[in-house]
C-alpha cells in the first residue's frame, strides 16, 4: 500500500508539472499574440480556443513570472516604483524620476523638462515662488510654457550679482519663469558671497534688500538645484570663490552647496564664517517649507543629493534613475 501511495503521488505530482509547463507555453503564446501580433483577447481566445477571461489570466500570469516585461521608454516617462520607494525611505512629499538616458550628457535636460512639468502641474499654483540661481535653474526655465501659470510672483533667494565680466544669468532666469507664468520677478540686487561681514550686514540692512528677503521667506514654495564641490561650480565660474577656496571647503568635508551653502554628508555648514557672509535664504527656512523642490541631475552630484535629502532640506526631489538608486542603495 505504501509503494502504491508513493506511485500516486509521483503521478499527481507529474501532472502537476506538466501542467505547469503546458501553461508557461500557453502564456507565451497569449503573450505572443496579443504583444506582438496586435490580437485582441477575444481574437487571441478565437485562435487558441479558449475564453477570453483564461487569456487574461494567461496575460496576468506572464507577466507575473517575468516572461513579458512592459517598459515606457519615452524621455518624459516616470519610474513610478522608485519614486515610492525615494519618498517612504527619505520621508519625502514627492518625487519625481525619469528614466537614466542614454548618454549622461542628456541627463539635465530630461530632469529639468521633469521639473518643468511638475512646477506647471502642481496645485495650489504658487503664488510666491522663491527660485535659486544656476545652470540646473536656467535649463528649467528654458522648458517651461508659455501659461504654466496665472500670475506667479518669482522672488530670488539668494544673492547672484555676478562679480565678473561675464553677463549674468540669476535675474534673466528668474524674469524668464516669471514673465512665463504671467507675473512678474522680484529680484535680490546682492552678490551671493560677501568678503566682509560688515558689507554682507549693511546690505541686508537695506530697506529694498530686507524686504526682498522677507518676501522670499515667505514665498509658498521653492525651487531650487545644489552645486558640486569642485572647481565647476558656478560660485567660481561667476567670480565669487577660487578653486584653492573650493579646496579648502572640500578638505573640511564639503559635499556641495545648496543656495550658495556649502554642506558636508549631514547637510551641516562646513565653514561658518563663509556662511555668515553668504546673502539670502537660511537652510533653517528651507527645512521649515510646506514644498521645496529639490532639483539634480548625474553622478557628480550623488553626494550633495544625498547630503540634502537625508538632512530635511528638500521635501520633493526631481532626478534621474541612476541617482535615485544611488540614493536608495547606502
Amino acid at each position: 500500500m505504501l509503494q502504491n501511495a508513493r506511485e500516486t503521488g509521483y503521478r499527481r505530482k507529474v501532472r502537476v508539472e506538466m501542467q505547469r509547463d503546458d501553461d508557461e507555453l500557453l502564456s507565451v503564446r497569449v503573450a505572443e499574440l496579443y504583444y506582438d501580433e496586435n490580437k485582441t483577447q477575444d481574437e487571441v481566445g478565437a485562435l487558441l480556443k479558449i475564453s477570453r477571461w483564461k487569456v487574461g489570466r494567461l496575460l496576468t500570469q506572464a507577466r507575473e513570472r517575468g516572461i513579458v516585461r512592459i517598459e515606457i521608454v519615452h524621455p518624459r516617462a516616470r519610474r513610478l516604483s522608485v519614486e515610492r520607494a525615494l519618498c517612504e525611505r527619505f520621508g519625502l512629499g514627492d518625487a519625481v524620476v525619469v528614466p537614466a538616458p542614454e548618454r549622461e550628457s542628456d541627463g539635465l535636460a530630461q530632469v529639468a523638462q521633469a521639473a518643468a512639468d511638475y512646477l506647471t502641474a502642481l496645485r495650489p499654483v504658487p503664488r510666491t515662488l522663491g527660485v535659486s540661481w544656476g545652470r540646473t535653474l536656467n535649463e528649467i526655465a528654458d522648458r517651461l510654457a508659455p501659461g504654466w501659470a496665472t500670475g506667479v510672483t518669482v522672488v530670488q533667494i539668494n544673492g547672484g550679482v555676478s562679480l565678473n565680466r561675464r553677463p549674468g544669468t540669476a535675474a534673466t532666469m528668474a524674469v524668464t519663469i516669471a514673465q512665463r507664468g504671467n507675473g512678474h520677478a522680484v529680484l535680490l540686487p546682492s552678490p551671493a558671497i560677501l568678503e566682509r561681514l560688515e558689507t554682507k550686514q549693511a546690505i541686508e540692512a537695506d530697506r529694498t534688500v530686507a524686504d526682498v528677503l522677507s518676501r522670499a521667506a515667505a514665498a509658498s514654495a521653492y525651487l531650487y538645484s545644489a552645486g558640486v564641490a569642485d572647481q565647476s561650480s558656478v560660485l567660481v565660474d561667476s567670480g565669487y570663490l577660487r578653486p584653492d577656496d573650493v579646496a579648502e571647503l572640500v578638505r573640511k568635508g564639503a559635499v556641495g552647496d545648496v543656495v550658495g551653502r556649502y554642506i558636508d554628508a549631514n547637510g551641516n555648514i562646513v565653514d561658518p564664517s563663509l556662511n555668515e557672509r553668504t546673502v539670502g535664504l537660511g537652510l533653517d527656512e528651507l527645512r521649515a517649507a510646506k514644498t521645496a523642490i529639490f532639483v539634480v541631475a548625474g553622478a557628480g552630484k550623488h553626494d550633495v543629493a544625498r547630503a540634502v535629502v537625508t538632512s530635511g532640506l528638500c521635501t520633493v526631489i526631481v532626478t534621474d534613475e541612476r541617482t535615485a538608486q544611488a540614493l536608495l542603495e547606502d
